[in-house]
């Protein structure tokens, strides 16, 4: 009996040692992008689709799970922004959403990808959409997480918060361990959060007629609790045609989707039912 179950042991660690190994590895390297070494994975084939991660995050710590759904069907493209996880920073330049836009689309030429839709969350979000505002060839559609495009978007008290956190705050956290682990000066997360609290402190506005003029199709993403304005989110969605009555008409290929008792942190732990609404969105002919 116990060898029965030794050999049966055996054989279910080289199935999975065999299921593990036919995983295909992504491709990984840094691109050479307005002063940076912006690290970037490639995962599976198909259109591509460019993950842009949260303000203190990395690939590892903003997309787990993501990645392997996403790439089933799509050539998932994850970097790391200036001065997160393996990208170092550049002390001389702003970390923008406009220099961050920038990069990507700078990304995307490197890889010889004429267009590409994007996922962006939270920062990842606001980069995502002046992406769309500043290189519109570029981006096919765009799926925005919990973001702003104006800084009177956030609930009161939270930008007030933002302007308070200090390194200690992430003490012990994946965001402090991740960076420790992966950045190329693995003592400067402290330097990091000031530098982003500072940006994040400044009022900022993408401008509502540039982001109405975007012809990218955009999904937005929001949890009921998750630091957003409803009347923000409403705005945004909005000025890229919607609230119309589609029975009645024609209406927006832009989305919406308010996920109930999610705040903007678990939002990222609803990923068995934002990946397949992102799927159809993505999908969706006009």
């Amino acid at each position: 009996m116990r060898l029965t179950l030794r050999k049966t042991a055996l054989l279910l660690m080289a199935l999975v040692m065999t299921v593990a190994s036919a995983q295909p590895k992504p491709t990984t390297g840094y691109a050479p992008v307005n002063g940076l070494k912006m690290y970037y994975e490639v995962h599976g084939s198909g259109k591509p689709v460019v993950l842009l991660h949260g303000a203190f995050m990395t690939i590892t710590n903003n997309w787990d799970g993501w990645i392997g759904e996403l790439s089933k069907t799509r050539k998932v493209i994850a970097i790391e922004m200036q001065g997160h996880g393996r990208t170092a920073d550049n002390p001389r330049r702003e970390m923008t959403a406009e220099n961050l836009a920038d990069d990507v689309a700078a990304l995307l030429t490197y890889l010889k990808i004429p267009r590409a839709d994007l996922i962006g969350y939270s920062m990842g979000g606001e980069v995502a959409m002046e992406c769309a505002i500043r290189h519109p060839d570029k981006v096919r559609k765009a799926v925005i997480i919990s973001s702003t495009f104006r800084s009177d978007g956030m609930v009161a008290g939270a930008s007030e918060s933002i302007s308070k956190l200090t390194a200690d705050d992430f003490k012990g956290s994946t965001l402090d361990t991740e960076y420790k682990k992966l950045s190329p000066t693995p003592n400067d997360f402290p330097k990091l959060v000031r530098r982003l609290v500072a940006t994040a402190s400044k009022p900022y506005d993408f401008g509502a007629d540039k982001l109405k003029a975007t012809k990218a199709p955009m999904f937005f993403i929001h949890g009921d609790a998750d630091g957003v304005r409803l009347a923000h989110v409403a705005e945004m969605f909005r000025l890229k045609g919607g609230e119309t009555h589609g029975d009645m008409g024609p209406r927006t290929a832009s989305r919406l989707a308010i996920l109930p008792d999610t705040t903007h942190v678990t939002l990222m732990q609803r990923m068995p039912i934002i990946v397949p609404m992102v799927n159809d969105f993505l999908d969706a002919y006009p």
